[in-house]
Parts: structure tokens; sequence; C-alpha cells
């Protein structure tokens, strides 16, 4: 048996990573700027994962980045996002 809803999760999934790309978008350049980057993993139960590669990765500001920076663009523009968190 099909279940006749999954293609409207898999519909709703894709649009929210779309914005959750879109906002991450917003502050890449920044943080490349400064030689890093941030990858979008996954989202779960209101929590949108991501990943800080490059400088990110060992900077000892990557939590401020994390929470001031991509996390108040993900939540403005997901509402169904309550927090970043990083992998």
């Amino acid at each position: 048996m099909v279940n006749a809803g999954a293609g409207h999760e898999i519909e709703r999934d894709a649009a929210l990573r779309a914005r959750i790309e879109a906002a991450l978008d917003t502050v890449r350049p920044y943080i490349r700027g400064d030689g890093g980057d941030v990858w979008f993993v996954k989202a779960e139960g209101g929590v949108a994962y991501v990943q800080m590669v490059g400088a990110c990765g060992g900077c000892s500001m990557s939590y401020a980045t994390l929470k001031e920076a991509i996390e108040a663009s993900v939540v403005a523009a997901c509402p169904e996002i309550t927090r970043v968190e990083a992998v």
C-alpha cells in the first residue's frame, strides 16, 4: 500500500530545504569572507542541523556566528525551525 501523504511530505521537505538554503545564502558571503562556509545537513523536529567548515570549523567565534547570524537568518525565514545546531 502506498502512503498518499508521502508525496506531500517530500514536497514540504524540499520547500523547507530550499528556504533554509536561501537563508544560509544570505550569510554565506560573510562566512566565506573569513575563509569558512556553512552546509545544511538536515531538519528534524524543528531543528536545522548545519556543518560549519573551513576556517569556521575550528574558530572560537563559530558559536556566535551560528547563533547570531545563521540561526537568526534561518529562524526568520522558516518559522517552523526554532533553533539551529552545528553537527
